[in-house]
């Protein structure tokens, strides 16, 4: 059995209400369930950090491909011809 990467489940029933859910899981993600396995997880907005992403600069986008060039460079050599 699969671990799950959080402690809230519900199962596809539950979801029919899922203002329900979300006010059970208090801002935590959530396993959604079927048959007994996950086949999804939910994350609230709440659960969301605003540290988490944001969007890059123009110069560390630069530099990110400068650092990677080589080794991407066979790739986008092969893809050239497609």
């Amino acid at each position: 059995m699969a671990r799950l990467l959080t402690t809230q489940i519900a199962t596809m029933t539950e979801m029919r209400e899922p203002q329900k859910v979300l006010a059970r899981a208090g801002g935590k993600p959530v396993a959604i369930m079927k048959n007994s396995r996950c086949v999804a997880y939910l994350v609230p907005e709440d659960g969301i950090g605003e540290d988490e992403s944001s969007p890059l600069t123009l110069d560390q986008l630069t530099e990110i491909l400068n650092r990677t060039r080589k080794k991407s460079q066979p790739v986008l050599d092969y893809l050239k011809d497609k």
